[in-house]
C-alpha cells in the first residue's frame, strides 16, 4: 500500500512543481517594493517570482528548493529540465527522457547535463533547508499547531490512523469517522448502544441524552429504542476517500494566497476530502458541486444515527492491501449498533503504473481469496444484523473517451497540454495512477475493462452464493453510466464527472449523484438495509437542535 500511496504523492509533486516552475520562468515581479521576504533566499528575487499574489506558497517552495530553482531559472532552464536535474522526474537506464513541454533547442539531454553541472558547482547547493522556519508561514501555521498538539499531549502520531474516534478533524480524525464527544473516555464513541439509555451523559455521541421531565423517560429510550439505528462504514480506495487536488492550485490565472488557504488541511488529510465524499460526507462542499452521502441520508431517515460514520479508505486501496487497512474498523459486536458496510475498491485491482500493467492486475482467483478473507474478518467484528454491499469496479474507458483531447489545467493558459499528453508523460515517469486506462492504446484500455468486469463478476457471485453469520451480502455495479445519464439530463457534460487535475477520480458532482443512485437502489431492492424511518425525528430536532453538530 505504501508504494501505491507514494504514487499519488509523486504525481502531485511533479504536477505542482512543473506548474510553478513554468509560472516562475515567465512571470516578472510587479513594480513597487522588491524587498524580499526575510525567509526567502535572495537569489529567487533576481527578477522572477512564482505568480503575482501567490505569497506564502512561493516562500515555502523557495525554502525547500529555492537555491537550486533560482539558479536554473536564471539560466533559462525550462520546467522539464529543472524537474530532471533535481531528480524529481526520474529516468530508468535505457529509457527515453520524459518531458511535458517542448524540449530546449540544445536538446533535453544536453540541457539536463548542463543543469546538473550548474547545481554541482553552485555554492548554494551546500546550503541546508531551514525547516525550523516553515512554521512562520501563515499557510503552515495550523499544521504546526496540530503537530504541537500531538507532542504536548504525548500522543503517538499513529493514534490518528488507528481504530480511535477523535475531536481532531484531520490526521485520520473526525473528517474520517464520527466526532468523539468525550476524547478522554474510551467507552464513549459514536455508534455504540447507549449506556443506561444515556440518562446522565451522551455515551454514543448522537447528541441525545437526559430525561424528559414530563414523564421521566430517558430521551434516548423514548426516541431511539427499536429505531433500527445503524452506522455506515466505507472500505475503499482513493475514490472513496475522495482524492482531490484543487484546480486553482494548478491554474496560473486562479492562483492566489487565498486559493492555498486549505493546503495544510488537505495535506494532513492525505489530499483526500472524506468530509465531502459519496458515502460518509457530512459537511457542505467547499471544492465545487454539493455534498450528498449515504450517511447524510441515513441520518435524515433516523436522527439517532447522528455521527455514526467511518471512512476506512486510503489512496491506493485494493482488495489486496485493504485486508490490513480494515483492521482499523471500530466496531464492537457486543456493545455497538449494526453497520452498513460498503466495500468499494473500484479501480486499483486493475490500475497500476507498471509498463507490463496486465501482469500486475489482480486475477479473479486472487480477488475471490482477498474478498472472502475480508468478509470473514468482518463477520468476526460486525454486530449481528449488519449488511455488506459489494460495489463492482468502474469501467475506466470513460476517462480517455471524455478527456483525452481536452486541455489540462496546466495547459489551459497557453492551450498547449492535453490530457493525452499528460497521461503519456506520467506513463513515461512511471507515476501514472493507471497505465491500463490512461493510454492511447485502445486494445489495452479494452483489456483493462475486461479484467475489471471479471473481478466485478467475482463480487457478484460472492453476493449470490456466500452466507455469513452476522450480515447479509449484496452487490451493485458501480453507477457510472447512470450517473452520466443523470448529469446529462441536468445539462452537464460527461467530463465534468472527472477530477480535472488528475484526470482519473470521480469529481464532487459525480460523488453526489452517485449517492442518489445507490440510495434509490437500496430503498427499492433492499429496504431492510436502510432501516425504518424514525417517527420521532422532528421531536429530536426540536429538542436537541443540531445535536452538537459534526
Amino acid at each position: 500500500m505504501r508504494a501505491s500511496r507514494q504514487t499519488f504523492l509523486n504525481l502531485f509533486c511533479i504536477l505542482w512543481l512543473l506548474l510553478l516552475l513554468k509560472a516562475a520562468s515567465c512571470s516578472p515581479l510587479p513594480s513597487g517594493d522588491d524587498t524580499p521576504h526575510p525567509l526567502l533566499p535572495s537569489r529567487l528575487y533576481k527578477g522572477h517570482t512564482c505568480v503575482e499574489k501567490l505569497q506564502g506558497f512561493c516562500y515555502i517552495l523557495a525554502e525547500l528548493y529555492g537555491p537550486h530553482i533560482a539558479e536554473l531559472i536564471d539560466r533559462e532552464m525550462n520546467a522539464d529540465v529543472v524537474c530532471h536535474s533535481l531528480r524529481l522526474c526520474k529516468q530508468d537506464p535505457g529509457q527515453p527522457l520524459c518531458h511535458l513541454y517542448p524540449p530546449p533547442k540544445v536538446g533535453l539531454s544536453t540541457a539536463i547535463w548542463k543543469a546538473k553541472r550548474i547545481l554541482k558547482t553552485s555554492k548554494d547547493l551546500k546550503s541546508t533547508t531551514r525547516f525550523s522556519n516553515l512554521c512562520a508561514f501563515p499557510l503552515l501555521a495550523n499544521l504546526c499547531e496540530k503537530i504541537k498538539y500531538v507532542i504536548r499531549n504525548k500522543l503517538p502520531f499513529e493514534d490518528f490512523d488507528g481504530d480511535k474516534f477523535s475531536t481532531f478533524p484531520t490526521l485520520r480524525g473526525y473528517h474520517w469517522r464520527g466526532r468523539d464527544c468525550d476524547d478522554r473516555n474510551t467507552i464513549v464513541y459514536p455508534g455504540r448502544r447507549p449506556d443506561n439509555w444515556d440518562v446522565k451523559s451522551d455515551s454514543n455521541c448522537n447528541g441525545i441524552w437526559g430525561v424528559d421531565p414530563k414523564d421521566g423517560i430517558p430521551y434516548e429510550e423514548k426516541f431511539c429504542k427499536g429505531a433500527d439505528s445503524r452506522g455506515v462504514v466505507l472500505l475503499g480506495d482513493s475514490a472513496g476517500a475522495h482524492f482531490h487536488i484543487p484546480p486553482e492550485w494548478m491554474t496560473v490565472t486562479q492562483m492566489s494566497a487565498k486559493s492555498f488557504a486549505n493546503l495544510p488541511m488537505a495535506f494532513t488529510d492525505e489530499l483526500d476530502w472524506p468530509q465531502f465524499s459519496e458515502i460518509t460526507g457530512f459537511l457542505n462542499s467547499t471544492i465545487g458541486g454539493w455534498t450528498d452521502s449515504l450517511y447524510l441520508r441515513l441520518r435524515r431517515r433516523n436522527r439517532c444515527n447522528h455521527r455514526d460514520l467511518q471512512n476506512i479508505s486510503q489512496n491506493g486501496g485494493s482488495s489486496r492491501n485493504l485486508l490490513n487497512l480494515m483492521k482499523s474498523l471500530a466496531r464492537n459486536q457486543l456493545l455497538d449498533n449494526p453497520a452498513i458496510v460498503i466495500y468499494a475498491t473500484i479501480g486499483n485491482d486493475v490500475c497500476n503504473g507498471n509498463h507490463d500493467t496486465l501482469a500486475h492486475m489482480t486475477t479473479p482467483k486472487e480477488m475471490l481469496s482477498n474478498v472472502m478473507q475480508a468478509l470473514r474478518y468482518l463477520d468476526s467484528r460486525l454486530p449481528n444484523g449488519s449488511h455488506v454491499i459489494l460495489t463492482g469496479l468502474v469501467d475506466g474507458r470513460f476517462l480517455w473517451d471524455n478527456l483525452h483531447d481536452r486541455y489540462h489545467p496546466l495547459g489551459q493558459l497557453n492551450r498547449d497540454i492535453t490530457y493525452s499528453q499528460l497521461y503519456s508523460f506520467l506513463n513515461c515517469l512511471k507515476v501514472s495512477p493507471c497505465n491500463g486506462w490512461l493510454t492511447p492504446n485502445k486494445t489495452l484500455r479494452n483489456l483493462t475493462s475486461e479484467r475489471a468486469l471479471q473481478l466485478s463478476d467475482v463480487l457478484k457471485e460472492i453476493a449470490r452464493s456466500e452466507k455469513f453469520a452476522n450480515f447479509d451480502v449484496f452487490y451493485m455495479d458501480f453507477p457510472l453510466r447512470q450517473t452520466a445519464e443523470e448529469w446529462r439530463k441536468m445539462g452537464g457534460e460527461p467530463w465534468q464527472l472527472i477530477e480535472p487535475v488528475d484526470g482519473f477520480h470521480p469529481s464532487q458532482i459525480a460523488a453526489a449523484l452517485g449517492t442518489s443512485i445507490t440510495w434509490q437502489k437500496a430503498l427499492h431492492e433492499w429496504p431492510q438495509v436502510l432501516g425504518k424511518e424514525n417517527p420521532f425525528n422532528d421531536q429530536i430536532e426540536a429538542i436537541f437542535k443540531d445535536q452538537g453538530g459534526h
